[in-house]
């Protein structure tokens, strides 16, 4: 058994979240494993840039209200205790609510491959489609 101190908390990059993100390490996979688990911690408003990941990405929702949405689709509310699958190359985005922390983890198998910023009149549609499906 092998104990591992635990890494500084990170803030998200600006070049891949909008507003305040902050990501916890759990772990990565013993080589050759691309295995990558982390707690993230979204502010109300903060989200992802658009992105995908090799292998894909499972998210688990452990605190908040967020929202998740693949390029195409219609956004998705996330509460404690959803789980939220992306398949390989899948492009997508995720973060909190605009009242409303969220976190989870997201545990990738992975690069991942970032595309631009989801814009304010995006993440405004995704927030009303969410509003309008939990009236």
């Amino acid at each position: 058994m092998e104990r591992s101190p635990k890494p500084p908390t990170a803030k998200g990059p600006a070049d891949t979240f909008t507003g305040d993100v902050w990501i916890d390490p759990v772990t990565r996979g013993l080589p050759a494993s691309q295995l990558n688990v982390a707690a993230v911690r979204f502010s109300p408003g903060a989200r992802t840039a658009w992105h995908a990941h090799t292998g894909g990405q499972t998210l688990y929702v452990t605190e908040g209200r967020g929202l998740v949405q693949a390029r195409g689709d219609a956004a998705v509310e996330l509460r404690p205790g959803d789980v939220v699958h992306a398949p390989d190359g899948e492009e997508h985005w995720h973060g909190a609510t605009a009242r409303d922390f969220m976190t989870h983890l997201s545990i990738t198998e992975g690069a991942a491959r970032w595309g631009a910023h989801v814009t304010d009149d995006e993440y405004a549609a995704a927030q009303a489609a969410g509003d309008d499906r939990t009236a």
